[in-house]
């Protein structure tokens, strides 16, 4: 296969060093910048992810910081997630929408402060949106991408690595908040968060140079606990449910069609650009949504969108797909009707390979 060639149009991290010496096998371009998806093979680093520790390059999680007196204006712009309750030290799940209510992004905010942000995205240019929208509105406040890169350490003994590293207090932190701890004499933001359901941390690296010596420091840490390298791995986030955007929600899908209605206070979020348009929504519900499918038989590799069908009509399509080995079946995220979307119902895929007989599951596995 080819290579990807790294260019300041798609960029190393301050991670890169230590991820090349690890053994990575292959790359994905997200945000503009390589992100580890496979080290050993996926099935091997995902049987480690789940007994043991990683350290992912999480890099391409970059931040738009929003700072100045409209920073808390400018976030409630952005999401019909209501923010007035949001403190210092949170971090919130954000569905981020367009006028139309379409999905733009679905990045973790931390509020820093009461006028500033750090809005972790997922993979779109949601910097240039932010920024249009702070223009438009004639609003104090600077939007920029600092020099901010996340590293996560994931996994069962998660915890124990990142306690050798940062001192027992981390174990404190509960889920979606983050505190300050020190490394070599530094203060560094570590946030109990991560793409995996394994738990662990997510450790938002200030500067280019300290990324390197918190990699080998956490190496270095985690040798009796049996740590790698690793990166999000397909068949566990298919597992859990976790949504990639760009694969299983763009912007022609709305939050509720994302399964995050639960995300929505659109009553309640004033000031949300899309909020008229979800309003509509919310009132007459989605005609289509995200569900968890078992596929029977051999699957192919996932790499396009696989019609569903029943009867021969079509009625969604398969969006990211993998064999479980611990469950023992084809698990996959899928966007189905909502004449087809109750537990149980029998539904043909259409893979590149051709069709397989599949159901609707109850739920996502873990």
């Amino acid at each position: 296969m080819a290579v990807i060639v790294p260019s300041r149009r798609v960029r190393r991290t301050p991670f890169s060093e230590g991820v090349e010496a690890a053994g990575v096998k292959a790359y994905t371009v997200y945000n503009h910048m390589l992100l580890p998806t496979v080290f050993r093979s996926v099935e091997e680093d995902y049987h480690h992810l789940k007994s043991a520790v990683q350290v992912w390059d999480v890099s391409v999680e970059r931040q738009v910081e929003l700072r100045g007196p409209d920073a808390g204006r400018l976030m409630q712009m952005l999401t019909p997630r209501d923010l007035r309750g949001m403190l210092p030290g949170a971090c919130y799940y954000l569905p981020t929408v367009d006028e139309t209510g379409g999905m733009l992004n679905d990045p973790v905010a931390l509020k820093l402060s009461e006028d500033r942000y750090w809005v972790s995205i997922a993979d779109s240019d949601l910097l240039l949106w932010v920024k249009g929208l702070a223009y438009a509105w004639h609003l104090d406040v600077i939007v920029d991408e600092p020099d901010v890169s996340p590293l996560a350490i994931q996994g069962p003994k998660a915890d124990d690595l990142a306690a050798a590293v940062f001192g027992d207090g981390v174990r404190a932190l509960k889920f979606f908040r983050y505190g300050y701890f020190d490394f070599e004499g530094t203060q560094m933001l570590v946030a109990r968060s991560g793409y995996s359901k394994q738990g662990g941390f997510e450790v938002y690296v200030e500067g280019h140079e300290r990324g390197m010596p918190l990699w080998n420091a956490l190496m270095e840490a985690g040798r009796n606990m049996d740590v790698h390298a690793g990166c999000p791995n397909l068949i566990e986030r298919v597992e859990g449910g976790l949504l990639s955007y760009g694969n299983d929600m763009n912007r022609d899908n709305t939050p509720h069609e994302c399964g995050l209605g639960r995300f929505c206070s659109t009553q309640t979020a004033v000031g949300c650009v899309g909020r008229d348009a979800l309003l509509r929504v919310a009132k007459e519900g989605p005609v289509k949504q995200v569900r968890a499918i078992e596929i029977e038989g051999d699957i192919p590799s996932c790499d396009r969108l696989w019609k569903i069908t029943a009867g021969g009509k079509p009625i969604g399509q398969v969006t990211s797909a993998a064999y479980s080995p611990d469950f023992g079946v084809n698990v996959a995220i899928g966007m189905v009707r909502m004449t087809h979307w109750d537990a149980g119902t029998p539904i043909e895929v259409q893979t590149q390979d051709g069709r397989r007989d599949a159901v609707v599951h109850e739920a996502f596995w873990i």
